[in-house]
């Protein structure tokens, strides 16, 4: 869905592609460790976030389909999937930062290379 593509364009890699790449950025033992940490947690909470979401889109299903929906509760549900909605998005930036944080300058700009966005192949 692109939650992290404003940080992946931006010089900001996410911890999969990372990953992918791992040998070609000559990724250290310590920096591969982190990169999959920083993956399975944002996979967990990413997880965790989907299945209410989910679940409230259920409830604003069943709002419409029972016929009862009206202005009060709808407001109210999309408020609530919508700030889901930004949690997940933010799980996914926050992880991009992080894993950024861990790269020299030299595996940046590998990536970005490798990635296709430096203009350079």
């Amino acid at each position: 869905m692109g939650f992290g593509l404003a940080a992946e364009l931006n010089g900001y890699p996410g911890p999969m592609h990372v990953l992918e790449h791992a040998d070609a950025l000559r990724l250290t033992p310590e920096q591969r460790r982190t990169a999959e940490a920083l993956r399975d947690r944002m996979a967990g909470e990413a997880r965790t976030l989907g299945t209410r979401i989910v679940a409230l889109e259920g409830e604003l299903d069943r709002l419409f389909a029972s016929g009862a929906a009206e202005t009060g509760s709808l407001a109210a549900l999309t408020a609530s999937i919508g700030a889901l909605n930004g949690r997940l998005r933010e799980v996914h930036l926050v992880t991009h930062i992080a894993v950024r944080d861990t790269l020299q300058p030299e595996q940046r700009a590998a990536y970005a290379r490798l990635r296709g966005y430096s203009g350079e192949r």
